[in-house]
């Protein structure tokens, strides 16, 4: 679980980041999830943008994404959703 002062510190880092994924009308699926969680392994911190044409509400899709990829759910803003999980490999972010 992530401290407010942690998310934060990962909220400054993701600012200048670009999603990687998109999530449109087919919604989360285990296809999209197992390379969310292979990304995230590398990167450690990404973003997912979630489409006009999905229906589905956001924090729900975030929820899903985050606990399908075994990560933690930063934050969720319009349509856009960061989330973090420390590599066991590629660690390059040192938490505050």
């Amino acid at each position: 679980m992530l401290s407010g002062k942690q998310k934060r510190y990962l909220r400054a880092q993701a600012h200048h980041l670009n999603p990687i994924f998109q999530v449109g009308k087919g919604g989360v699926n285990d296809h999209l999830i197992r390379h969310i969680a292979e990304a995230i392994e590398v990167r450690e911190l990404i973003k997912v943008s979630v489409l006009n044409n999905n229906s589905d509400d956001r924090k729900e899709i975030a929820e899903e994404l985050a606990a399908g990829a075994e990560a933690e759910l930063v934050q969720v803003i319009g349509s856009t959703i960061v989330l973090y999980k420390e590599s066991r490999d590629h660690k390059t972010i040192e938490l505050p």
